[in-house]
């Protein structure tokens, strides 16, 4: 006759599992309720401002290089490089001054951002470019407002939407009437 399986555990293997399972949490210092909400999230926030606050800065050293490249596109990008400096300052754990523009001699070549990619030569290819990574990134703050604590998730919402508008702005034309 052959062997089955019966259908359903024996009380002696039940018992053999909950003592193992309560052994391996008692050898693992495991503890149930010793860990709060605000001790879970801190960490995730800090990493979570921390990369919002890298990415930021790149954004502000690509604003740079492109003022450094194309000077006549300086005065229509300070408002908006202020505004992403701000972002910086609020996203950053450590109070401080928002940074201010590096003043590189512009030669209207193409001078590489801080990400490695050249600006256009084009004045319109770079604010398009730009454009571009402002989008790219206030795409990426909407996504991370999922994993976000509420308050950080409420700040990353405000600079993903101003990023957006900031992409719309770099690509419309001013003074342009419709």
């Amino acid at each position: 006759m052959p062997w089955t399986l019966p259908s359903r555990p024996s009380r002696r293997s039940l018992l053999a599992g909950t003592a193992g399972t309560a052994g391996a949490a008692l050898l693992s210092g495991c503890s149930v309720g010793r860990a709060t909400d605000a001790a879970l999230t801190i960490p995730l926030e800090r990493r979570m401002r921390e990369s919002a606050v890298r990415d930021s800065t790149r954004l502000l050293e690509r604003y740079d290089a492109t003022a450094a490249a194309h000077p006549a596109l300086s005065a229509r990008l300070a408002p908006l490089r202020a505004a992403v400096a701000a972002h910086t300052a609020a996203l950053s754990l450590t109070p401080s001054a928002p940074p201010s523009p590096s003043r590189s001699g512009g030669t209207g070549a193409a001078a590489p951002a801080a990400s490695g990619e050249p600006v256009p030569p084009a004045p319109a290819e770079a604010l398009t470019a730009l454009a571009d990574a402002e989008r790219s990134l206030s795409e990426s703050r909407t996504i991370d407002l999922a994993g976000a604590p509420g308050e950080l998730a409420r700040l990353l919402a405000s600079v993903a939407a101003c990023g957006a508008v900031h992409a719309y702005l770099l690509t419309s034309n001013p003074g342009a009437t419709s």
